[in-house]
């Protein structure tokens, strides 16, 4: 299936650039200037993956990421966010409002795709489809679903991930950077901090059912998920 990006961006020239170097590298695309234009191009032909711009007339990009991960229907495509702004707390709150990653401006063609292709990688569904069960949150891998005393759990993509590999590697802590590795995957250029920020909205996640207290913070070491809530 061809992979279909999703450019967001209100600057031609740095539309233009992205424009010829997705085409190039065998990715297929649609542009949008604005938020409203956007919309459009989600509704014709939906995106696999979504390169959003921060600053953008009229929407900012971090309120339609947020809008976006509200949807049912575009909660789980992957954003990417573009933007020169590039302090810590900008980058926290682009993640916070529901970006998978976060470019600052100026950057490398090269850098941009192996995030694109990291991101793509971990959003595709997993091989196993065996259902686990963990007291009382169920996962299914094959339709992509998690259910407690069967209520869903609404997740994006990478806390879907995230607490599939905390189910099935019960009781053990894992480090930030151990969990970057194991969820995120290897030679990838993202801060330990995202980990946080991706812990705590599954965390949020699984609150209503009191889930939330399986997922355990251990100070100095990192993070654990146990049974024994």
């Amino acid at each position: 299936m061809e992979t279909q990006i999703l450019i967001v961006e209100d600057e031609s020239a740095v539309r233009e650039m992205l424009r010829f170097t997705l085409l190039h590298n065998g990715f297929q695309v649609t542009e949008a200037a604005d938020t409203a234009t956007a919309e459009k191009r989600i509704t014709e032909t939906p995106p696999t993956l979504i390169l959003l711009d921060w600053m953008l007339p009229g929407m900012s990009g971090v309120e339609f990421a947020r809008s976006l991960k509200r949807r049912a229907d575009t909660r789980d495509i992957p954003i990417i966010m573009l933007t020169a702004r590039g302090e810590e707390d900008d980058k926290v709150q682009g993640l916070e409002s529901g970006a998978d990653d976060y470019v600052t401006k100026p950057f490398s063609t090269k850098e941009l795709l192996a995030r694109i292709r990291v991101i793509l990688r971990r959003s595709a569904p997993t091989t196993s489809d065996e259902i686990i069960e963990t007291g009382d949150l169920t996962l299914d891998p094959a339709s992509h679903r998690v259910t407690t005393q069967g209520t869903l759990v609404e997740l994006g993509p990478t806390e879907f991930r995230l607490l599939h590999f905390f189910m099935t590697h019960l009781e053990r802590v894992y480090s930030r950077g151990q969990l970057l590795d194991q969820v995120w995957g290897t030679n990838v250029y993202i801060e330990e901090r995202t980990v946080d920020v991706h812990i705590r909205r599954l965390r949020k996640a699984l609150e209503p059912s009191s889930c939330d207290t399986m997922l355990q913070t251990v100070r100095g070491a990192g993070y654990r998920f146990s049974a024994k809530a």
